[in-house]
């Protein structure tokens, strides 16, 4: 699962540099943050809806769509942000062996 996030990294870091003309992640990135997170936000609300929508029909297949394009577009925001996906990978490797619940009372001391 990580070479297919590492490659997605790698055409994400190429295509910054692209003409906003020919790539649509560079068209974001000309936009700025702000636009790239009101992408993530419209994909976050379509993920939810799609969920909603196959918990009634049980029919994954919108969900599992919008779900892929809420991780890209959160994926261009922190490629704007000079991260890569690894570092999203690298955060929930250390989270593994902590319980839900521990994770979050760590957060809540700083």
């Amino acid at each position: 699962m990580s070479d297919v996030l590492t490659q997605l990294g790698e055409v994400l870091e190429q295509r910054k540099s692209a003409s906003p003309d020919s790539s649509y992640v560079s068209s974001l990135h000309a936009k700025g943050l702000n636009k790239i997170l009101e992408k993530v936000g419209e994909e976050a609300t379509e993920t939810i809806l799609a969920a909603k929508d196959a918990e009634a029909s049980g029919d994954n297949r919108d969900v599992i769509y919008e779900t892929a394009d809420l991780w890209f577009h959160s994926l261009v925001a922190l490629s704007h942000l000079g991260e890569t996906p690894q570092a999203v990978i690298d955060e929930l490797a250390r989270r593994f062996d902590l319980s839900g619940l521990e994770e979050k009372a760590s957060r809540n001391k700083d």
